[in-house]
C-alpha cells in the first residue's frame, strides 16, 4: 500500500504567532503613551483592543483551517481519497485505481487538480484545493507516478 498526504502550508509557526501578537500590541500601545491621564485614552482603547482581537481571531481561524488533510491510499485493487476538514465529517471517495489519473483542468482556481477516469460513476474529485498552483503541479506528477508504479507492479 502506498500513501500520499497533502496539507496546507503555514508560514507562521505558533511561536511566531505569539511574537506577532505581542509586537503588534506593543507597537499599537506606543501612541497611547502620549494620552496617559487624559479621558480620550478610554475612547481609543476599546478600538485598539478590538483591532488586536480581530487579528488574533483571523490568525486563529487560519490555524484551524490548516488542519485540513487529504490522504490518498493506493492499494492493488482500490484507490481511496479521504479529506478531513475541521468541524466536518471525513469525506471518502474510492474506486479502482487502474483507470484513474490526475489531470490539471480549467476550473475555479489556477491549475485545478482532479482525479479522473472513474468509469463506474464518471465522477471527478478535486485534489489539493488548499495548495498553491506550483504545489498542485508537483502533486500532479507525484500522484501519476505513484499510480503508474502501482499499476506496473500489478502487471
Amino acid at each position: 500500500m502506498r500513501v500520499l498526504r497533502a496539507w496546507p502550508y503555514r508560514s507562521l509557526p505558533r511561536k511566531g504567532f505569539v511574537w506577532f501578537i505581542g509586537v503588534t500590541a506593543g507597537l499599537s500601545a506606543l501612541p497611547l503613551i502620549a494620552l496617559l491621564g487624559r479621558p480620550v485614552l478610554w475612547g481609543l482603547l476599546p478600538f485598539m483592543l478590538a483591532a488586536i482581537a480581530g487579528i488574533w481571531w483571523a490568525i486563529s481561524r487560519s490555524y484551524r483551517s490548516g488542519t485540513t488533510l487529504e490522504v490518498l491510499e493506493l492499494r492493488q485493487d482500490i484507490l481511496r481519497l479521504t479529506r478531513s476538514d475541521p468541524g466536518r465529517a471525513d469525506r471518502v471517495w474510492q474506486t479502482n485505481p487502474y483507470w484513474i489519473r490526475a489531470v490539471l483542468r480549467p476550473g475555479p482556481v489556477e491549475s485545478y487538480l482532479v482525479l479522473t477516469g472513474d468509469h463506474e460513476t464518471g465522477r471527478e474529485v478535486e485534489l489539493g484545493a488548499f495548495l498553491s498552483p506550483e504545489e498542485r503541479q508537483a502533486l500532479l506528477h507525484e500522484v501519476n507516478r505513484t499510480i503508474a508504479d502501482q499499476n506496473s507492479h500489478q502487471a
